[in-house]
């Protein structure tokens, strides 16, 4: 039970490729162990065993004659709950949206029904990617499994993070508007990409920044998130923000290692914008000296500071999400959760005129921050200021929000990961942000994976 929790998503097809794992027995050994885990950690808010069990026995008979898809096929998989399943809730983990039921499936949820995967279920969010932690909704929180103790598992992608760090599947999807995918993988010791805005179609995910938002791979391993971003990228003529931009095979690059590359270490945002946890902040010293001793050469570089994008981040999602939730706060604002609805009422008091100066600022902070990469191949930072804090704890979470360096990446729209870079004293997961120029999520990968491949932090677990 232990090896096939923790099993990755590609050594899993292999395996089933070769018919040395059965598909059925598979996903019957992690539902025992949702069922075992998920009262404790509520990864899941809409498990779907059935379906699960028929998509593996459709799989193990298409495999058995010969019909092998690819490396999702037979392999399980989970949503965040603002990802449509066509005859699923799509729920947003809000009392407002328990009754909608999906009509269609989302591009991305195709295209891995399409490659064989098995559907597992719907994953916890903060209210409607916006509002959380809250203990006011119809749902519980997600909790992070790392720790003796109930952590915060980031956000908003918070059941994604934890099912993955429970080993309760093995690949899993998020939404990322400032940091969303890469907050829970940051926290829940996991690998998270935000990919390139309009790599991957967000049609049939609800929004809560149209000009912001992405759908992003997450996984334990980098070598798995190549692969499951290779199933889900590539233009989307219905969706307005994506780009018809070829997509390149991901895990081509893998493993060439970073000799004779050029890093750029943005030190200023954990040094002087904002003081990081000592601990954290050595994570991504050490980082840095892996990668020179790996022959890459790191220099510092310097983008703006942290609060001018963090501005434009704030005003932009405001609005953007003000706009979309206007009618449902008016007629039914009680069904919201008290997080949920204060921060997107915060968006009625935005002017016309701090929107556009927003998003005037943006365009300065993206051409500033494309210039500041002009030279380098990708760039190393921080990602979470501090590791997971206690859930419960109502003034350390809500500080935790703007201690991050994940927005700047957002506003840029650039491809940015976070993967493992050790643990706290306290045993808890640090991590570091490895960010690319736009549509180089192969570079990106192929750094990522030499320093997974150096350190070995993603061979850990949490004790479940």
């Amino acid at each position: 039970m232990t090896d096939l929790a923790y099993l990755g998503l590609a050594d899993a097809a292999e395996l089933i490729r070769a018919r040395k794992l059965s598909p059925v027995e598979y996903t019957q050994a992690l539902l025992e162990r949702i069922g075992r885990l998920d009262a404790r950690y509520h990864a899941f808010i809409r498990l779907t065993p059935d379906l699960a069990m028929a998509a593996a026995r459709e799989a193990e008979r298409e495999i058995a004659a010969g019909n092998w898809r690819g490396p999702l096929h037979g392999v399980p998989f989970a949503l965040k709950d603002i990802i449509d399943v066509a005859g699923l809730p799509t729920t947003a983990h809000s009392k407002v949206l328990i009754g909608n039921v999906a009509a269609a499936d989302a591009p991305v949820t195709a295209r891995l029904k399409a490659a064989g995967g098995i559907l597992m279920g719907k994953l916890a969010t903060h209210e409607f990617a916006i509002g959380g932690p809250s203990f006011d909704l119809p749902w519980p929180p997600a909790v992070n499994p790392w720790g003796d103790d109930r952590r915060f598992p980031g956000g908003s992608s918070s059941g994604s993070g934890v099912a993955l760090a429970a080993g309760m599947v093995p690949a899993a999807l998020g939404t990322d508007t400032g940091g969303s995918v890469r907050n829970p993988a940051s926290m829940c010791g996991i690998t998270g990409l935000k990919p390139t805005y309009g790599r991957v179609s967000r049609r049939g995910v609800l929004p809560l920044a149209y000009s912001l938002d992405h759908v992003g791979p997450m996984t334990r391993t980098v070598r798995d998130n190549a692969l499951l971003l290779q199933l889900i990228a590539g233009h989307d003529p219905q969706d307005p923000g994506s780009a018809e931009v070829e997509v390149p095979d991901y895990s081509a690059d893998l493993q060439r290692g970073v000799r004779g590359l050029k890093i750029g270490l943005i030190r200023h945002f954990y040094a002087e914008d904002i003081e990081a946890d000592p601990e954290q902040a050595q994570a991504i010293e050490s980082a840095a000296e892996v990668f020179r001793r790996l022959g890459a050469e790191v220099r510092e570089i310097r983008l703006a500071p942290l609060v001018d994008y963090a501005t434009s981040t704030r005003i932009i999602i405001r609005c953007e999400a003000f706009a979309i939730h206007r009618r449902w706060l008016a007629e039914r604002p009680g069904d919201y959760g008290d997080l949920a609805r204060q921060r997107i009422l915060d968006g009625a008091a935005v002017s016309a005129a701090d929107y556009i100066d927003a998003l005037r600022l943006r365009a300065r902070l993206t051409r500033r921050t494309l210039e500041a990469f002009a030279g380098i191949d990708a760039a190393l930072t921080i990602s979470s200021m501090d590791p997971a804090c206690r859930i419960d704890d109502a003034e350390a979470c809500p500080r935790a929000y703007p201690r991050q360096a994940r927005q700047p990446f957002n506003v840029t729209g650039q491809p940015a990961i976070a993967v493992p870079a050790g643990f706290s004293k306290g045993g808890l997961p640090l991590s570091l942000q490895l960010i690319g120029h736009p549509f180089q999520e192969a570079m990106v990968y192929r750094i990522a994976q030499a320093y997974e491949r150096a350190t070995g932090w993603t061979d850990r677990h949490p004790e479940c």
